[in-house]
């Protein structure tokens, strides 16, 4: 198998967003909500296959029509489904997202089996690790302790076979009970990663500096050879073995769920045609922004 047919693998939980698709005021409460296919890693997965890039989801949902939702949606976006495990009895999660009157959003999860769902797929590592060019993963599989080894295994298993392992923190505090949690979980995926994308105040975050190129450069010290940076400005910065700028065309913007989701999908679709020389990551900054800011055109993170 040649490299370039390989999948890009992404690890992670497949959610249902239920949207409130109008933005709130202080006072306001959601009323209509309207179902839309989500979960970081899945959005990630269908927007490198948007992009003609082989890619697949390693994950679980519960055997539910919620479930049958996802994997059909994520059929239809032209990802591999076969590592993706129906659990039994489970409850595929649910997230209601609603925005305030800025457009900044926020999330209640129901549905506690991310554990379980993530435990059953860890079945598929083997297989799918073993026949992928790439591991896409995020933070939020850090959670509970459950998934943390899946991940954990997932990671070393990449890293051994000499894979490209790329990392979008997507950092959700109310999935974390404290930050002091989330932080150095957090960092301990970013040694491990070969490429980071983050936003803005992600890079704030786990770096502790608050100016973005110092917290570049301390992000690129703890390990990865590429970091890419967003931020509400639109503006992209790159640090690590790379150093560049790029600003893409504004928009209005209706919703920015899943935008980064669509940007990491898209930077690894690009890298990928690269066959993975991130020295030409400003190549692709362009379409990857493009496609992030089309998502923004609408309320859900895919469609």
């Amino acid at each position: 198998m040649s490299q370039t047919s390989r999948s890009i693998i992404c690890l992670g939980e497949a959610i249902v967003d239920l949207i409130c698709e109008r933005r709130l005021g202080p006072d306001e409460q959601p009323d209509r909500l309207t179902p839309h296919h989500g979960g970081a890693l899945p959005n990630v997965a269908a927007a490198a296959a948007r992009r003609g890039a082989p890619a697949a989801l390693v994950g679980g949902v519960g055997s539910d029509h919620w479930g049958r939702l996802l994997i059909e949606g994520l059929a239809d976006e032209g990802v591999e489904t076969r590592w993706i495990s129906i659990v039994d009895g489970a409850r595929t999660p649910l997230a209601i997202a609603t925005f305030d009157r800025d457009g900044e959003p926020s999330f209640q999860i129901y549905g506690e089996h991310i554990g379980p769902t993530m435990e059953a797929a860890e079945i598929f590592l083997d297989e799918a690790v073993g026949s992928a060019q790439a591991l896409v993963i995020g933070a939020n599989t850090m959670v509970g302790q459950t998934e943390r080894d899946v991940t954990r295994r997932a990671v070393s298993m990449a890293r051994g076979l000499g894979l490209p392992v790329l990392l979008d923190p997507n950092h959700r505090p109310m999935r974390w009970t404290a930050e002091d949690e989330a932080l150095p979980l957090g960092r301990e995926l970013i040694g491990s990663a070969t490429v980071l994308k983050c936003n803005r105040e992600e890079a704030r975050l786990f770096s502790g500096e608050d100016d973005p190129g110092t917290a570049i450069e301390a992000l690129a010290a703890m390990g990865p050879d590429l970091v890419v940076v967003t931020d509400r400005g639109n503006r992209i910065r790159t640090g690590g073995a790379v150093s560049t700028t790029w600003s893409p065309e504004r928009i209005e913007v209706v919703s920015p769920l899943g935008a980064g989701d669509a940007f990491m999908g898209s930077l690894a679709a690009g890298l990928a045609g690269l066959e993975w020389d991130l020295g030409r990551v400003a190549e692709v900054l362009p379409l990857a922004a493009a496609d992030a800011t089309r998502v923004c055109g609408h309320w859900g993170a895919r469609s």
